[in-house]
């Protein structure tokens, strides 16, 4: 079952934690269909997350995307049910999907799957570029997520801190946003 904008338009925890165990597929132009289930995300929670590219407190001359609402920034302040994705390091491609409610920016990183650890590795091996951003998530795009009914028991989901957030500060650094799959 391919999951719909309902799915993702719920508080960006509560989909998280539902978003680990569900299949990340993506359908090539020549027909060839790719399919990993989703094991490790990271979360982006509103616009005093000072992680995020849409926090909107203060400015910090080391992190310089760190505006609110900008052209960049847009697909973060939509309803929940389209990609959010951005160069990192002038080299990789990153995936969100953002959550949540429209003008509540909120998203979710996909960091790895079961074959494939690294976002940056994901993205390469997925295709996927900023062709997709502000794209919804579902098979029309040629990339959606799927439910296929694997129960996932509560104990095998684990938090930690999110990676390379350091300059976000001691309280936002240190927050369990990220979300994934005990081996």
């Amino acid at each position: 079952m391919i999951l719909n904008k309902k799915f993702f338009q719920r508080p960006v925890k509560t989909v998280a934690e539902d978003l680990l165990g569900k299949y990340l597929v993506r359908r090539f132009a020549d027909g060839r269909t790719l399919a990993e289930m989703v094991t490790e995300v990271e979360i982006y929670d509103g616009p005093e997350d000072r992680a995020s590219h849409a926090c909107q407190i203060g400015t910090d001359k080391r992190r310089r995307n760190n505006k609110g609402k900008t052209k960049r920034t847009a697909p973060m302040f939509e309803a929940g049910g389209i990609f959010y994705i951005y160069l990192c390091y002038g080299m990789y491609q990153m995936l969100n999907i953002v959550v949540g409610e429209k003008d509540y920016p909120a998203a979710i990183l996909i960091r790895a799957t079961r074959e494939t650890k690294g976002p940056g590795r994901l993205t390469r091996k997925f295709a996927i570029d900023k062709s997709l951003n502000t794209k919804s998530a579902l098979r029309g795009t040629g990339l959606w997520f799927e439910d296929r009914k694997e129960e996932l028991a509560p104990q095998k989901i684990v938090r930690a801190p999110r990676t390379g957030v350091d300059y976000a500060g001691e309280i936002w650094k240190n927050k369990k946003y990220k979300f994934f799959l005990k081996t």
